[in-house]
C-alpha cells in the first residue's frame, strides 16, 4: 500500500485545487467526465500516461506533481505572508496569494527538474564509461 504521501491523485487534486481548476474544467481538457476525475484523484497511482495528460493541462510536468507536498505550500504561505518587522493586523495582500504560490511552487518544480535532467545525464555518461 501507497504511503498518503505518494497519492498522486490527492496530489493531482490539491494542485488543481491550487490553480482554481474545477474537476468539470479539467474533465473538459482531457475530454473525459468529471467523475472520471474524481475516481482519479481518489487513487493512489495514476497510469503513467494519464498523469502525463493531466500534468500537461496543469502546466506542469508528471515530475512535478510526484514531488507537490503540501508542507512546501504551507512553508511558501507561511514565508510569504511573514512581517517580522511590523505587527500591523491590517495588512491588505497586494497580490493573490494562490497565484504567487504556484508561482514559486513552478520555480522550484523547474529547478527540480533541472536537477533531475542533470543527474540522468551523468548516469548516461557513467553507463558509457
Amino acid at each position: 500500500m501507497a504511503e498518503p504521501t505518494l497519492h498522486i491523485g490527492r496530489k493531482i487534486s490539491k494542485i488543481r485545487e491550487l490553480k482554481g481548476i474545477k474537476q468539470e474544467a479539467l474533465a473538459a481538457e482531457l475530454g473525459i467526465s468529471q467523475q472520471a476525475v474524481s475516481k482519479i484523484e481518489q487513487n493512489a497511482e495514476v497510469e503513467e500516461e494519464a498523469l502525463i495528460k493531466i500534468a500537461k493541462v496543469l502546466g506542469l510536468s508528471p515530475e512535478a506533481i510526484k514531488a507537490f507536498t503540501e508542507e512546501a505550500v504551507f512553508n511558501i504561505i507561511s514565508n510569504t505572508f511573514q512581517d517580522s518587522s511590523s505587527n500591523n493586523n491590517n495588512y491588505m495582500c497586494t497580490f493573490n496569494p494562490i497565484e504567487k504560490i504556484v508561482e514559486l511552487y513552478d520555480e522550484k518544480v523547474a529547478l527540480l527538474e533541472r536537477l533531475l535532467q542533470a543527474e540522468k545525464e551523468k548516469n548516461e555518461l557513467l553507463k558509457g564509461k
